[in-house]
């Protein structure tokens, strides 16, 4: 029985390297993607009874009964024509002897809870179905026993449908990636369909005896592939009867080339890339400005897709970060979920969720806590081993650390063996004032120590500050630099050793 669930989310990739083992590949299962409609009940149709290229290195070949299997994805958005829709694509099937297997998504759900494509419908029924699609060839690879790269996902794209793209694409703003519009393949995602029309896979269905199913939205021209089709098409094509063929070999030379430029500008990325972590991208935006404007396009591309996986870029989008490299300063937040800022000679790309979190806690001494990030901060006190220098140990242990932990005097901290204590923890605020070390005794703007050490502004609430107290004396800027007034002097006999660490 097909499994129903209100809302599908998979965190099953459909990202993975091709399978090199030809004998893994021509077992291995191929999922078809049928929503009943004439062109994915063709893909059904022939692949049950006749050859289809899935790239699987045999060519224009059969496909082994045994290897099929069809997902039908019900997204609950058309009442009883849904409900009729999964029951055709389950007659269809058991007609062809195909198991069948049948998802139920509320997406309209998804859609307004925004899960990974805003309030758009369209954008979440497409991910919802391809997610299912991910996780059944995954399910489906296990019980074979073969690699899940071997596995194929086929989808009912036609010529017709890689115009609509083409012109789609063109009329929201995009660059070569987007106007090669739909391409053959694409990981495990095969589409065996796009060198034949609508048309002639609807002849094909009507000389076997099938009725297909018609999606009464797809006349609906408020969604844009609906007015591409029932607006722009038929003007384009009475100005050209071949622009169909014609648009078909410009998007299979613009993939060429995009995959070339695509290669060249990943290897850009890896040259300018400076810090990474979770939701942060910088880049080095001297040398991103100097790039060929291809290649810098891509690049802040493929830095705004590693904080937002999800997001849909437009040419707008990238434009208005190189415009901020070409002036050498400034920030901007960018409709997709993240802000992107030129300071010190980077180029920053974070994710809106990143760095959440306000740090105001006690650590018990001894003792550790976790800050909102993940980090930990922990405290220990130790005695002086005999023979030894505080001092001494101290600069030693903060070359050893690289700033990352320091040793400080205890009992200049208030605290004592005896009853250890507690400190807050927390971030600089406006007015913070300390004595760092190695100015002998004269104090500075906490703001301006953070300046100095170069920590963008938007890093700052991510550097945990160590008080005496909520209202206390600072005495350690964590990674930055502790307080000149509880340094280890050579008198000092309890040593209180801060550290950062990752959890």
């Amino acid at each position: 029985m097909p499994s129903v669930n209100r809302r599908y989310a998979s965190a099953t990739p459909l990202f993975e390297r091709p399978s090199s083992v030809h004998g893994e590949e021509t077992r291995a299962p191929v999922v078809l993607m049928v929503s009943g409609g004439a062109d994915s009940s063709a893909l059904l149709l022939l692949a049950a009874t006749s050859t289809l290229d899935i790239d699987d290195g045999r060519g224009v070949a059969r496909i082994a009964r045994e290897r099929l299997h069809v997902l039908h994805v019900n997204h609950q958005l058309r009442g009883i024509d849904a409900e009729e829709d999964e029951e055709f694509v389950r007659e269809l099937s058991s007609r062809y002897g195909i198991p069948c297997t049948v998802r139920r998504v509320d997406v309209a759900a998804l859609a307004r809870e925004g899960s990974g494509s805003g309030a758009n419908v369209e954008n979440a029924g497409r991910e919802a179905r391809y997610a299912a699609a991910a996780e059944l060839a995954g399910q489906l690879s296990r019980e074979f026993g073969t690699p899940r790269a071997a596995a194929r996902i086929l989808t009912a794209h036609t010529a017709d449908d890689r115009a609509e793209t083409f012109f789609m694409n063109a009329i929201r703003g995009t660059g070569p990636q987007g106007l090669s519009s739909i391409p053959r393949r694409r990981n495990l995602i095969v589409r065996p369909l796009l060198g034949r029309t609508h048309e002639e896979l609807c002849d094909l269905l009507r000389m076997s005896g099938i009725v297909w199913r018609e999606d009464k939205t797809n006349a609906d021209t408020r969604y844009l592939r609906s007015y591409v089709r029932h607006e722009v098409m038929p003007v384009v094509r009475a100005r050209n009867p071949r622009v169909t063929a014609n648009l078909a070999t410009t998007c299979d030379l613009l993939s060429d080339e995009d995959s070339y430029l695509g290669q060249v500008a990943w290897r850009s990325y890896r040259d300018l890339l400076r810090r990474q972590s979770d939701g942060m991208v910088a880049l080095d935006a001297g040398r991103l400005g100097a790039a060929e404007v291809a290649i810098a396009r891509r690049v802040v591309r493929q830095a705004i897709l590693a904080v937002r996986p999800d997001a849909r870029l437009e040419a707008r989008h990238v434009d208005r970060v190189l415009g901020l490299v070409a002036a050498g300063g400034g920030s901007a937040s960018i409709p997709l979920g993240c802000d992107a800022r030129v300071e010190y000679g980077l180029l920053f790309v974070r994710d809106h969720d990143s760095g959440r979190g306000t740090v105001a806690l006690w650590l018990d001494v001894p003792g550790q806590a976790r800050l909102p990030d993940g980090r930990g901060v922990r405290a220990r006190l130790t005695e002086v081993p005999t023979g030894s220098r505080a001092d001494e140990l101290a600069r030693a242990h903060a070359v050893e650390w690289a700033g990352e932990s320091v040793l400080l005097d205890a009992a200049s901290c208030g605290l004592d063996r005896a009853s250890g204590g507690r400190l807050w923890v927390d971030v600089a605020v406006p007015g913070d004032v300390m004595c760092p070390l190695g100015m002998h005794g004269q104090s500075k703007k906490l703001s301006d120590l953070l300046n100095e050490a170069r920590i963008p502004a938007a890093d700052r609430r991510r550097v945990p500050v160590v008080r005496t107290s909520p209202t206390g004396n600072i005495l350690w800027v964590a990674g930055v630099r502790p307080d000149e007034r509880v340094r280890c002097v050579p008198a000092t006999k309890l040593l209180l050793e801060l550290s950062i660490l990752s959890l």
